[in-house]
């Protein structure tokens, strides 16, 4: 931004000045009183308001001399008053409240996904009369081919994260996707089979974006688990239940259930 015109400081000469007994300018010796001796003078030049916000305050810097009339105007105080080059630093500031931006990677994920009671994720029934989701199921034998397979799609953002890699959670060969949201009838976050439309190359958390309850922040543990964290919900995560044929919810941690996984079969394909 700049100024219309800045304000130029122009120190007139002292009314007992003596060119004999001040032969430096910067080593002046005589008695004066500064705010009669101060000029203020409006040029049209175009200046940054930076320089404009450092003159103002240098002209503050300088009142205390009105208390030092019997004092010598010295070199270090006349130095200390007008060199504030490094007075204002210059700080980059991010707008508050500015929603994270996560742009999806070229990479893609397929794997099967086991709690770690080694219950595999399948689809409930589509014929019965409850909406379609997920159970955590011990699966044996030929039935080893019920496991969903999810595509799961890795993200990144700006906006530093320490939680985990941000991931979107979609059943392979379908439209549908993995959602951490609140229903009209709850005020508790549930999971749901979500279908989208169209590509999720990018998602934005924390405005109008419907799609924001897809992303979970997905962290691996030490012991080689999986544990999958709502990024809109905080501290709400993907969970199961220690007896078998139970839905898989979002709990909030400290839990009973379960929210470690581990990923089986897993198959990387570039988008």
């Amino acid at each position: 931004m700049a100024c219309d015109g800045y304000i130029d400081i122009l120190v007139s000469e002292c009314a007992h000045f003596d060119e004999l007994d001040c032969p430096d300018p910067l080593a002046m010796s005589c008695q004066c009183n500064m705010f009669e001796d101060i000029e203020l003078e409006l040029l049209p030049h175009p200046h940054s308001m930076r320089q404009a916000v450092n003159i103002i305050i240098a002209v503050e810097r300088m009142k205390h001399f009105k208390q030092m009339s019997s004092a010598k105007f010295c070199e270090e105080a006349l130095i200390g008053a007008l060199i504030f080059e490094n007075v204002i630093e210059e700080r980059q500031i991010n707008p508050l409240n500015t929603p994270a931006t996560y742009r999806k990677a070229n990479q893609t994920l397929q794997c099967t996904i086991c709690d770690k009671y080694k219950k595999s994720l399948v689809l409930s029934d589509e014929l019965n009369t409850q909406d379609l989701h997920l159970k955590a199921v011990t699966l044996t034998g030929g039935n080893m081919n019920l496991k969903v397979r999810f595509s799961m799609s890795a993200y990144y953002t700006s906006t530093p994260q320490n939680i985990g890699q941000p991931v979107c959670l979609g059943i392979s060969n379908s439209n549908l996707y993995l959602a951490c949201t609140k229903s009209d009838d709850s005020s508790l976050p549930k999971l749901l089979l979500k279908e989208v439309s169209g590509p999720l190359n990018i998602i934005n958390v924390g405005d109008s974006d419907e799609y924001d309850s897809l992303l979970f922040f997905r962290k691996e543990t030490g012991t080689a688990y999986n544990t999958f964290e709502s990024v809109k919900h905080p501290g709400w995560f993907i969970s199961t239940a220690f007896e078998d044929t139970e839905r898989v919810e979002m709990e909030k941690t400290p839990t009973d259930r379960t929210v470690n996984f581990t990923l089986e079969d897993q198959v990387k394909i570039r988008a």
